[in-house]
């Protein structure tokens, strides 16, 4: 899992393009201190994990967000929705996705998952370790990036 956190602190700070592309050009100019380096894509999709199509962009100036989440085992995230695009790594543990509907989705450690935009969710930490968790969300400065709602009415 350290080996983990650091890539990912790496494509944080530099930039994961920037960062293989680097180490690309130095591999194949004899330089050894990258050649341990490997790329693994996790996810590339315009869908989020229920198979529902995402957004277009955001119009105006964007704001770039990488928050970590550390979720207790046995504990639940509030009921929200996303007004934007997310996506994420899940680092430790196994998170369990829930739509008002009903449908869920389990990540795993080192599974990619990229969140539902505009429908109502929670997660819930089901395990008995913690959950990391590594979000990065496509905003605009000033928008919110989930918005808190009430449960859903499971009479319905």
């Amino acid at each position: 899992m350290r080996k983990l956190h650091r890539i990912l602190a790496a494509a944080l700070l530099c930039g994961a393009t920037a960062f293989v592309s680097a180490c690309n050009q130095a591999v194949t100019g004899g330089d050894t201190a990258c050649e341990e380096v490997q790329t693994t894509e996790l996810a590339r999709t315009s869908q989020s994990w229920d198979g529902v199509e995402l957004p277009d962009y955001l119009q105006g100036k964007p704001e770039l967000v990488a928050i970590k989440y550390e979720i207790p085992a046995g504990k639940k995230l509030g009921w929200h929705h996303h007004p934007v695009m997310n996506f994420g790594i899940l680092v430790e543990g196994d998170l369990t996705i829930i739509s008002a509907d009903g449908t869920e989705k389990v990540v795993h450690a080192g599974e990619a998952v990229v969140e539902m935009v505009g429908t109502v969710h929670h997660g819930e930490n089901r395990g008995t370790k913690p959950v990391v968790l590594y979000m990065f969300y496509n905003a605009q400065e000033g928008m919110p990036l989930s918005i808190p709602d009430p449960e859903p009415d499971s009479t319905l």
